[in-house]
């Protein structure tokens, strides 16, 4: 009986028959989507691999098709969670691979290698994407991106920057990185962003980090809108379903149905936040939700 590919269930064992060296045959179980992998398995009596037999083909990565590019605290790691459940998608080793953000990396010839390493091989079908939310707010990002692959796909999560600051401080609290009282740090953060590309412009700009207009400003001085997917973590968070299928139609694979959900990257909080925070956040946020709503066409009462 011949076997093709339309006949196995990838995701499921199958069975093979071999020859051992001592000239008896033996059943082994595989599973037919990991057997061409990072080692090739062959019939002791040909060169030929279980994976050509199958009709299964992997190819290595050598460009990205997507980037979940931030923004922080606004439920790309919730994304994640989801992206790497569909069969249709590749995601690399580690959440965060910091490539495009890494100054080091780019201060001399950039060898794309140590990007694409994070990639197993991936059938041909398969798109390949990562996730670093810092990429939005970091500025020669985008142009770097864009050097590195014209057509890429951006997708953009952006959260009311009000919670998102106050989720970005207890993060750092959490992560024993903030000595400061949540208001304090507000008020400081303006002498501690100051040098351009520092550490503290990546961990103690809570404040900055929610201007989202300059930053999608940079994203659409390089990028057409119909490559940018923005996502509002609040319709995110309240119907998911329907959210997460405009992203698998903007990334051009299938739906991906009935994947239970879970809490992820879930920080206890240290407290609430004080009505005087809240009210010194939206001061400083009320001109750039108005310009959030005016250049994405969003209703952002809800942030007010």
């Amino acid at each position: 009986m011949t076997v093709s590919a339309a006949d196995i269930n990838l995701a499921s064992p199958c069975t093979i028959i071999s020859k051992t060296a001592g000239g008896r045959y033996r059943l082994q179980k595989v599973v037919a989507s990991e057997i061409e992998g990072t080692r090739p398995w062959t019939s002791s009596d040909s060169s030929i691999t279980i994976g050509h037999v199958f009709g299964i083909r992997r190819r290595k990565v050598e460009r990205l098709d997507f980037i979940v590019a931030g923004a922080q605290k606004s439920g790309t790691t919730a994304l994640h969670y989801f992206l790497r459940k569909h069969p249709q998608i590749a995601l690399p080793d580690r959440q965060e691979l910091h490539f495009f953000d890494d100054e080091e990396t780019f201060s001399r010839p950039v060898d794309y290698e140590l990007l694409h390493r994070h990639f197993r091989p991936i059938p041909r079908s398969t798109i390949a994407g990562e996730c670093t939310p810092s990429y939005l707010y970091w500025k020669p990002v985008m142009e770097r991106i864009r050097n590195y692959n014209p057509q890429v796909k951006l997708i953009i999560l952006l959260r009311n920057p009000i919670d998102r600051a106050f989720a970005h401080w207890n993060m750092q609290r959490f992560k024993d990185r903030e000595p400061l009282d949540f208001l304090d740090a507000l008020k400081e953060e303006p002498r501690r962003i100051a040098q351009p590309l520092a550490i503290e412009s990546r961990r103690f700009a809570y404040v900055d980090r929610g201007f989202y207009s300059d930053q999608l400003d940079g994203v659409f001085k390089f990028f057409p809108r119909e490559q940018v997917e923005i996502v509002k973590f609040e319709n995110f968070r309240d119907r998911k379903q329907e959210t997460l299928d405009e992203i698998f139609e903007f990334l051009g694979v299938k739906p991906l149905r009935r994947v239970r959900d879970k809490d992820r990257n879930i920080v206890p909080y240290e407290r609430a936040m004080r009505p005087d925070e809240r009210k010194y956040l939206s001061e400083a946020f009320s001109a750039e939700i108005t310009k959030i709503e005016q250049m994405l066409g969003w209703d952002c009462s809800d942030w007010r």
